[in-house]
């Protein structure tokens, strides 16, 4: 049986992961270049073809990768002049594993099924380190028989691939588990500006939290960023968080919900990206909420730009 030929739009913190993972699971890839070269060349070092453009990568590949920032970069890319559907033939199956709209998912894969073409949606849990363990999770949004085809590929860079539903579906979910969890990160800056008004300190805040049935992995990171000043704990920016609740916004719009809760928390994050801080990573809301309070939870790392 031919190998599969796999192509990738997206090498940076987790696509140059999940590109290199693989590689070495045997798939013959072939990358779009970026302006961050990097992690371009790095993979081209470790055997990877480069295309000139989407359309080319395309006509070259029988499964095309998607780890973009949004459904712009990913409408852009596929329906684009030079794009992904310009340069598609019949049996191409393409993957976004980008936190995109789920309007957008739905929409592009009618299109492209029209042509032959699936669309799937296959966006992930995990983070740039699981990315490069091959250790993500995958929640996948297609046609049962695209997912079968599609699944091989997804199990180089995921250990959990789980199929849950129709086109749309996986993206529907991670908007779902993102707005958990930057809700929890919106609540937990509250609680912390909360406890300092008071005189509470976040290590004392901490001592009370960890371990009880409020701890979870995220609290863990988050917390790692507010004890240790470790910028570098949860790697995902605010306006990356801005954006992923917009989505969630819109589609709470589209489907005529309430979300009480979900407008609140994007506000939490529009503020911060308003006062300039869309750099900052997830945790560094808590130095947003905690100056808009007038308290400081501890010396705020500078980066480059700030």
């Amino acid at each position: 049986m031919e190998t599969v030929k796999i192509g990738f739009v997206g090498v940076g913190l987790m696509g140059h992961g999940m590109a290199k993972n693989l590689l070495e699971k045997g798939f013959p890839l072939t990358v779009l270049g970026h302006r961050n070269r990097g992690p371009v060349e790095d993979l081209v070092a470790r055997g990877a073809s480069e295309a000139a453009s989407a359309a080319d990568l395309a006509s070259a590949c029988d499964i095309v990768f998607l780890c973009v920032t949004g459904a712009t970069q990913v409408e852009a890319l596929v329906r684009g002049e030079g794009g992904l559907a310009a340069g598609a033939r019949r049996g191409l199956h393409i993957v976004d594993c980008s936190t995109s709209e789920p309007t957008l998912t739905i929409a592009l894969s009618a299109e492209l099924t029209a042509r032959g073409i699936a669309f799937c949606d296959a966006p992930l849990g995990g983070t740039p380190v699981q990315a490069a363990e091959g250790a993500l999770s995958a929640m996948v949004g297609a046609a049962p028989e695209a997912f079968e085809t599609v699944r091989p590929a997804i199990a180089a860079f995921a250990t959990k691939v789980i199929h849950v539903g129709a086109p749309g579906a996986g993206h529907t979910l991670k908007l779902l588990n993102n707005f958990l969890s930057l809700g929890y990160g919106a609540i937990y800056a509250e609680a912390l500006a909360l406890a300092a008004k008071v005189g509470v300190t976040p290590q004392t805040f901490d001592s009370v939290i960890s371990g009880s049935r409020m701890d979870c992995g995220f609290y863990q990171t988050y917390m790692k960023y507010v004890l240790e000043r470790d910028v570098n704990a949860h790697r995902f920016t605010l306006a990356n968080a801005h954006k992923d609740l917009r989505y969630v916004t819109n589609l709470a719009t589209a489907t005529g919900a309430a979300n009480f809760v979900g407008a609140s928390v994007k506000n939490v994050y529009a503020a911060a990206e308003g006062l300039g801080r869309g750099g900052w990573n997830v945790p560094q809301i808590s130095d947003v909420v905690a100056e808009v309070n007038g308290v400081s939870l501890g010396r705020v790392p500078q980066r480059d730009g700030d």
